[in-house]
């Protein structure tokens, strides 16, 4: 297999070929994880789950089967579910490891092969390098013993994950409700992208009162080739459209869109007679602001609350908690190092203090019931928060333009720019060479103040390949390569007078 194993496991296209994700290349993943986990554990278990991409049942199964061939007991979801169950099976069913099989919100030619570790979060760079070494190590032929996936299954080497572990994620979810019931009559247009999130976030969006629900037909069957969003990225706004169809017939209050393993979410809201998309970083501190106020009013705010967010992540969110009190930590991008921060919390006993975390790409997570960003969750929330707000005579853009006023206007902006194999990483070293040769360069007509590369080790993070900028004009820019496409990153935030 040629391809990397790295904290966010593997994801490629899927095709024929040592550098493509298919059968073959899968097994070498799987018997990479079995050999880390029996090195650690005497009996190793590790749960499997899946989304509804195509051939994502096929590897999901595939992986189990290799799992218990090497001596591992493996818990599988029996049908796809969103990745945010997969990190609490971990935990609930206190495996050691956990494999999501997801792309995420790739298009459909992608396919992925994520991996958690026993605490519920994706491995650090230390557990992705060991199993890097293991799936250099093996053989394929270890995998190619001719015992099926239903013959483990009914050897009970290989485990179906039961209702009882879904309910209590769903339990886990609603123990975070902000209120009691809602007030006003929400109507909510709500699409899965063709994804896992049909029967979760339907379930527990009725289960709170949201009466006036309404699906999005044609993309809620689940479909790997994703015919109506061929990119299901709820961030992009081409996602979207469809949903905004049905928002304008229905007049609907509020869109949820959520991405294909159900752990990202998009909102767009009707204010006035039109729909503004609302961006990651709006929702985030929307929904910052919310439960904050809320746990305040209802006294169960711990003491010294603690936000947790990545650094690419709006510095607006710093402000709305100091207001409350709370205390920011800021992460490396990736929601990884938002769990890594909860599990450090928790080593300390100080695990209620966690209150919200979230990144710009979409990504929340609003309780440590799990380890990983949950769209569950923010749906919830999302929808209690438009409630509320409605029934006071506000929509959520409302509610922006007024913590605007109070904290100023902090405008952001995310380009993304598509290279060719390892072109990206190429331009990375440009950039570095240009800031090292000219530290006061130019870009977008403003001057670099100074910088930071994150490769030297910063402010107590791990090494990393980012590139903070501070420009004469006042914004700030962040440069990093993606770790799951080929491009590159640059974020750019400013505060308007």
């Amino acid at each position: 297999m040629n391809l990397k194993f790295g904290t966010g496991g593997i994801r490629a296209v899927m095709g024929q070929g040592p550098d493509h994700l298919n059968l073959e290349t899968i097994q070498e993943a799987a018997l990479g994880v079995a050999a880390y986990v029996k090195s650690r554990s005497e009996e190793p278990s590790v749960a499997v789950a899946y989304d509804s991409r195509n051939h994502s049942e096929e590897f999901a199964k595939e992986t189990a089967r290799v799992l218990a061939l090497k001596g591992c007991k493996a818990y599988i979801y029996p049908r796809l579910m969103p990745t945010p169950t997969l990190s609490f099976a971990v935990r609930y069913l206190k495996c050691d490891a956990g494999v999501c099989i997801t792309a995420s919100h790739n298009p459909k030619e992608y396919n992925g092969f994520k991996v958690y570790g026993a605490d519920g979060c994706q491995v650090t760079s230390q557990a992705a390098a060991a199993i890097q070494m293991y799936i250099e190590k093996t053989d394929l032929k270890e995998a190619q013993e001719d015992l099926s996936f239903e013959y483990f299954l009914e050897s009970g080497e290989i485990e179906e994950i039961n209702d009882k572990v879904l309910k209590a994620f769903l339990a886990a979810v609603l123990k975070r409700r902000t209120q009691k019931e809602l007030t006003s009559s929400l109507k909510v247009v709500y699409t899965p992208l063709h994804g896992a999130g049909l029967s979760c976030v339907s379930s527990i969006l009725k289960h709170i009162g949201v009466k006036n629900l309404q699906l999005v037909k044609e993309q809620a069957k689940p479909d790997g080739s994703f015919p109506t969003c061929p990119y299901p990225n709820p961030e992009e706004k081409e996602a979207l459209n469809l949903g905004l169809d049905y928002c304008r017939k229905l007049e609907a209050d509020l869109l949820i869109a959520t991405d294909p393993d159900s752990d990202r979410i998009g909102v767009a809201v009707r204010h006035g007679e039109e729909y503004r998309q609302l961006t990651g970083n709006q929702v985030g501190i929307l929904l910052l602001d919310y439960i904050l106020k809320c746990r305040q009013e209802a006294g169960t705010l711990p003491e010294k609350p603690v936000i947790i967010k990545t650094i690419v992540t709006t510095s607006m969110a710093d402000k709305i908690a100091a207001q409350y009190g709370a205390e920011v930590i800021n992460t490396l991008t990736g929601f990884k190092y938002i769990g890594e921060q909860i599990g450090l919390l928790e080593q300390k006993g100080e695990a209620k203090r966690f209150v919200f975390g979230f990144e710009e790409s979409c990504g929340y997570l609003i309780g440590s019931y799990v380890r990983d960003k949950d769209a569950v969750g923010a749906a919830m929330a999302v929808c209690e928060m438009a409630d509320a707000y409605k029934s006071i005579g506000k929509t959520l853009v409302d509610v922006l333009e007024e913590l605007y006023e109070t904290y100023g206007r902090y405008v952001t902006e995310l380009k993304n720019y598509t290279f060719n194999g390892a072109e990206a990483d190429r331009r990375m070293s440009l950039i570095r060479k240009g800031l090292a040769e000219k530290p006061d360069m130019k870009m977008r007509g403003s001057k670099v103040v100074r910088y930071q590369d994150y490769q030297e080790g910063v402010e107590g993070f791990p090494k990393a390949d980012v590139v903070k900028l501070w420009m004469e004009d006042g914004s700030e820019v962040v440069i990093r390569p993606s770790g799951t496409e080929p491009k590159i990153k640059v974020y750019t935030e400013r505060k308007e007078n």
